[in-house]
């Protein structure tokens, strides 16, 4: 089966909002040991996986800035929020005998280890599922943005973004149930529609090292190790 993978190398983009399940906040531990059972099953492909988490179900940074507070502390207070994700995913990651380790860009070393690219490809090289915490360390950036730059220093092969739905929409399907459905978009293609799939960033970034995005659902188990053995749904964004 392992003839037939399409990347041996990924990045995978997870939100925050896939840990909550169906709670409004916080993580659903049972959604956390399901996502890390995924990528489990991924990395017996022989893939080598790393992860940049979100933190969207704790704390958003940007609903500071809404109201009038300051920007820049509410997006550390998000990156700390991608933080405690991170923990409960190894956690969850642990319990299924997969080594992982957590790389933070915020120094807090009582926790975990700070983030270095050299750092981040030794414990790759080790056969360790690398998470990323704490965003790129910057304010005024995602966690997307975060994805496509570890991506980047990773060498990664593709970026894989687990979302709320199956692909790539011209609208939200949710609200619009007639909404065009992609298979296929070129990078550029994605940011003249405006298509909110990641932000401006993030997706100018993938197009400039040339990393593909794959863009699938989170909740639809087994779905990541499908699309890399070559099957599942999802959009490609190349070009």
């Amino acid at each position: 089966m392992t003839s037939e993978i399409r990347y041996r190398r990924v990045l995978l983009k997870v939100s925050g909002e896939a840990l909550m399940g169906e709670q409004g906040f916080g993580i659903d531990v049972a959604v956390v040991d399901r996502i890390a059972s995924d990528i489990a099953e991924a990395r017996a492909l022989g893939v080598e996986i790393s992860i940049v988490i979100g933190g969207g179900n704790i704390f958003r940074g940007v609903a500071v800035a809404s109201k009038g507070g300051d920007r820049v502390t509410g997006d550390h207070m998000g990156m700390l929020g991608t933080v405690i994700n991170a923990l409960a995913l190894r956690t969850s990651l642990t319990k299924m005998g997969i080594d992982a380790i957590v790389l933070s860009a915020i120094a807090m070393p009582e926790i975990c280890e700070n983030f270095t690219q050299r750092a981040a490809l030794a414990h790759q090289a080790a056969g360790r599922v690398v998470i990323f915490a704490g965003g790129t360390g910057n304010p005024f950036f995602t966690t997307d943005s975060a994805g496509a730059l570890r991506a980047a220093e990773m060498g990664a092969a593709a970026l894989f973004k687990g979302t709320q739905v199956d692909g790539i929409y011209s609208a939200d399907p949710k609200f619009v149930p007639d909404a065009e459905r992609f298979d296929r978009l070129t990078h550029a293609e994605v940011l003249g529609r405006g298509l909110a799939v990641m932000d401006v960033a993030a997706v100018a970034l993938a197009r400039e090292n040339h990393i593909p995005i794959v863009v699938f659902s989170i909740h639809q188990k087994g779905e990541f190790a499908r699309i890399l053995a070559g099957a599942g749904r999802a959009t490609i964004v190349s070009d």
